[in-house]
């Protein structure tokens, strides 16, 4: 910056310059300060709008830099909404999923418990029938074996 090199200029040509004896001034060249300071603020505008371009340009880094950082936060968050998300909806999937099996495996159980019941319930009415049949078949055999006894006294009794 042309200016404050300027103004350092100034304050050595001050400090460099002849004391007036038994005072605290200072003899100075009038139009040589007069140029150093015309020259310094000649380059104030410029330096000014040198610095201002700087502090825009370091404000919209800042800014974009902040909004980029606001955007990957936005970005984290809604991920971690989803990711969390999906973990409950397949934790709660699993849970359904448990339930189904262990609804179905009940189901199952009860289903052949059923089937049995029903099973030995036909098995013992057939049993019974079976036993009314053995029983008949045992009284058709006696009557068949009685029958031929008859027979036997029936050709006796011809016989005589």
């Amino acid at each position: 910056m042309d200016s404050i090199d300027k103004l350092a200029s100034a304050i050595t040509l001050v400090k460099e310059a002849r004391g007036v004896p038994l005072s605290a001034s200072c003899v100075v060249h009038r139009g040589e300060m007069l140029e150093i300071l015309d020259d310094a603020l000649a380059a104030f505008p410029s330096d000014f709008d040198s610095a201002q371009k700087v502090i825009s340009a370091r404000d919209a880094i800042i800014e974009e830099g902040r909004m980029s950082a606001e955007q990957m936060i936005s970005l984290a968050r809604e991920d971690v909404a989803r990711m969390v998300e999906q973990t409950s909806i397949v934790q709660i999937a699993r849970d359904e999923a448990r339930k189904i099996l262990d609804d179905a495996r009940e189901t199952s159980i009860q289903e052949k418990a059923d089937v049995e019941e029903y099973i030995d319930g036909r098995l013992a009415t057939l049993e019974v029938i079976l036993k009314k049949t053995q029983d008949a078949v045992a009284r058709g055999r006696d009557r068949l074996a009685g029958a031929g006894d008859k027979d036997a006294l029936s050709q006796l009794s011809d016989s005589d």
